[in-house]
């Protein structure tokens, strides 16, 4: 990977992500497409003047996605990773996991563990109440792509929210993972973060990570009875792992 200094590298990193695994038909594509539409809105947001600093908030969009991109880099070396990404990573490997698995093991891993440390990050030797705007306004973006990807994802399997429903199902497992209300907790964990000692920093980063791994069994084993509607969609999911990716980018 080239160095990422800006969105537009990140961006590029991303399509090169996302050009390997369609090219493999490899699931891990499938959170890089999310994800390059979600830095791809931000990138428009700071050229609309949507943010309180748009350059900081490119500090903190570059940070924040170089998490991403250098875990996937080392995964891909075999090399050790966060124990949340490591989980998100490893379900690429299986067959069983739908698309809004692998989306949602993602997000987990990406919000509820990297946003807070790049928020905390940009943050040194100043006072990170003042990122709290723009941060809330990286999450609306985020959040409000979750019914567009819904959408796509309704189109993969028409069957999905019917089949979550009549299990009474669908507010826990989709709704309680959604991005928008990861935001508090990713909030809270960053401004400890950032209030934290250099020899505390390490160490409050491990904790969380664990906590956040724990959050991705649920999502990964979410019970037998949500795991046979799984099955069912996953059977019933329509066309190649690159027709998914393909999907999600548009």
């Amino acid at each position: 990977m080239k160095p990422i200094t800006t969105i537009e590298d990140v961006i590029t990193s991303l399509d090169d992500i996302i050009a390997t695994s369609k090219e493999e038909n490899n699931p891990l594509g499938y959170f890089a497409a999310l994800y390059r539409r979600v830095t791809i809105r931000v990138k428009e947001g700071i050229e609309e003047d949507l943010f309180e600093d748009g350059e900081r908030m490119e500090t903190l969009d570059v940070v924040f996605a170089k998490r991403y991109i250098d875990a996937y880099t080392v995964y891909q070396k075999s090399k050790p990773v966060t124990d949340s990404w490591k989980i998100a990573f490893d379900v690429s490997e299986k067959y069983w996991p739908i698309v809004i698995q692998h989306l949602l093991v993602g997000i987990n891993a990406h919000i509820n563990l990297d946003l807070g440390i790049a928020a905390a990050k940009i943050s040194q030797g100043k006072n990170i109440d003042d990122l709290k705007g723009d941060f809330d306004k990286i999450n609306e973006i985020l959040a409000s792509l979750v019914t567009e990807v819904e959408n796509d994802l309704a189109e993969i399997w028409p069957t999905f929210r019917k089949m979550l429903k009549r299990l009474g199902n669908v507010d826990n497992f989709l709704i309680n993972f959604s991005m928008e209300l990861a935001r508090d907790g990713a909030w809270q964990f960053a401004k400890d973060l950032a209030n934290s000692s250099n020899d505390t920093f390490d160490t409050m980063i491990s904790d969380r990570d664990q906590k956040v791994t724990d959050k991705a069994f649920i999502i990964t084993n979410p019970g037998w009875k949500i795991r046979i509607v799984l099955g069912i969609m996953r059977i019933a999911e329509r066309g190649s792992v690159s027709d998914k990716i393909h999907k999600l980018i548009s």
